[in-house]
């Protein structure tokens, strides 16, 4: 702000604004009257602003040096701002003009007062608004120990991150800010968004059977300036993972010019000690927790870039500044069908990135963008088009959700294998050669039927009877996708309702478990096949910590 060497003059003319001659240009003076209409309608730095009363006035530009304690003419800032010193400035600072709730403002520059943010609103003008803000803390589910320095940022529900990362303090305890648009009277307007934690020597969330569930900014409540989202879903359970020597790797992702969306890639390494990955923040910047020794090969996934790899070796100390560069190839256009074989309805489909795919229990990690329909509910029922897809190997699933349908398990059918695809770099356009069957799923009955379900003791698993199987395989995975009991050739249920079997496998506190349950039917001459499974998301429980 070229402004402050013609301000500070005027603090040795006492303020006296009237007769002061801006430097520069043929307008108004400072506090002179002015037509917002006219080209030149004030002197060079200052801006035409509305008056107190009626009427425009010259006055500083917000984030112009001003004179605090001229309090009769507001430190020569317009109506709808205060001469302030901006709260977390260093000591010496000098006052500015900083805009008051509900002033316009830019939101390349936007000097908003304290607790207040550039906010979009509905009518597409940019306000200052108070700051709507999610408050939450991020514990061990083994102990309920708050994690220190713990990463927490939050996604839109497209997958793009729209924050920066904030840090848990040793309380666990964290505030994030996410960009709301606001209405005519800077309410928050109704959005979702979902959270992302991790933390060294943890799972991350989410993963495997733990989803995000959305977070409605219509539950934000007025607190001062400030709209606050704080509830159970703001709250963050982690995983412990086993004791082993971990590492970790940060970086950032450098997009080829400001119109690259580098928030929420995925970013993953992938070597022979395992595959570990993390998602970028609105800026680009990533951490890769828990590495162990050895060599690995990262690479980034998200609609609409493709990004150099890079290889990277891991040697008993953490890695920083790592970086990754798009590089300015196209992406691919995937094509293919679904066939709904029983039960009716629509679904989506999601590509996973193969190195993170787990073939038992059937998980992976899903880039940003890479779903058909891109957003919203399932609407899939036979043709769909995914479009900016990365070069790599993917697995090609029906989505995580509950939609009453799952893959179809049969494998004495065609069309119910599970679809691995390699997209080339430089292909335009990748038509599946076949498509794949989803059928009706089995109803999961209890526990954890719409989300995951605290139990006080080893729970009674039931399901809905297939009134065509001749048995059942239940199968229970933990939170990192190990099979951890199972209870197979379980006779059928004659007459249909209600099929059960009492849980017998390990149940510790802070760790989730999912139970599967597949039913199959005798084909004769030796031959059988699974005809129905769960769904992918329900029959969630745990127990929690003491």
């Amino acid at each position: 702000m070229t402004s402050r060497l013609w301000v500070r003059s005027s603090w040795l003319l006492g303020l006296s604004f009237a007769p002061f001659v801006a430097c520069g240009g043929g307008g108004g003076n400072l506090g002179a009257d002015c037509d917002p209409s006219a080209a030149s309608a004030c002197g060079e730095e200052l801006i035409c602003s509305p008056a107190a009363d009626e009427g425009h006035v010259c006055t500083l530009a917000p984030g112009a040096d001003c004179d605090e304690g001229a309090k009769d003419t507001n430190g020569g800032c317009a109506a709808d701002a205060r001469c302030a010193v901006p709260a977390g400035s260093e000591e010496g600072a000098h006052a500015i003009c900083l805009v008051s709730l509900g002033g316009t403002c830019d939101p390349e520059d936007p000097y908003c007062d304290d607790e207040l943010t550039c906010a979009e609103t509905t009518s597409g003008e940019h306000r200052c608004y108070g700051k709507v803000v999610m408050r939450g803390d991020v514990t061990d589910t083994s102990n309920a120990a708050a994690i220190e320095d713990a990463r927490v940022l939050a996604l839109d529900e497209e997958g793009y991150a729209v924050t920066d990362v904030a840090v848990t303090d040793i309380e666990g305890a964290y505030e994030l800010e996410v960009p709301v648009v606001r209405d005519d009277e800077g309410h928050p307007i109704d959005t979702t968004f979902t959270l992302q934690g991790s933390a060294q020597n943890y799972e991350p969330f989410p993963r495997g059977a733990r989803v995000a569930l959305p977070i409605s900014t219509a539950d934000a409540e007025a607190t001062g300036n400030l709209w606050v989202i704080e509830q159970a879903l703001t709250s963050i359970g982690l995983v412990p993972l086993p004791e082993k020597e971990r590492f970790v790797a940060t970086g950032s992702l450098v997009g080829l010019d400001g119109d690259s969306n580098v928030g929420g890639a995925l970013v993953v390494a992938s070597g022979p000690n395992g595959t570990f990955s993390g998602i970028t923040d609105k800026g680009g910047a990533f951490t890769l927790f828990n590495l162990l020794d050895g060599t690995y090969t990262v690479r980034v996934y998200a609609d609409g870039m493709q990004v150099e790899s890079l290889e990277l070796t891991v040697e008993g100390a953490n890695l920083d500044a790592l970086t990754l560069n798009e590089v300015d190839e196209p992406t691919t256009t995937v094509t293919g069908s679904v066939q709904i074989v029983e039960g009716g309805g629509e679904t989506s489909v999601i590509l996973v990135v193969e190195d993170t795919f787990d073939e038992d229990a059937i998980r992976g990690e899903v880039p940003r963008g890479l779903r058909a329909p891109r957003s919203g509910r399932p609407s899939i029922t036979g043709e769909f088009t995914i479009e900016g897809v990365p070069a790599g190997r993917y697995v090609v699933l029906a989505a995580y959700e509950n939609d009453a349908l799952v893959r179809d398990p049969d494998a004495n059918i065609s069309g119910t294998d599970i679809v691995h695809i390699e997209i080339p770099a430089g292909t335009e356009t990748f038509d599946m050669p076949d498509s794949f069957k989803v059928t009706q799923a089995l109803a999961t009955l209890a526990p954890g039927v719409d989300g995951p379900e605290a139990v006080s003791d080893k729970p009674m698993l039931q399901w809905a009877d297939d009134s065509s199987e001749d048995w059942y395989d239940v199968r229970v995975f933990d939170s990192f996708g190990e099979e951890v009991w199972n209870s197979l050739n379980l006779p059928s249920v004659s007459g249909g309702g209600v099929a059960e079997v009492q849980y017998g496998g390990p149940l510790e506190p802070g760790m989730y478990y999912q139970f599967r349950v597949s039913s199959w039917r005798d084909q004769g001459n030796g031959d059988a096949s699974a005809i129905a499974t769960t769904e992918d998301l329900r029959g969630v429980f745990f127990l929690p910590a003491p």
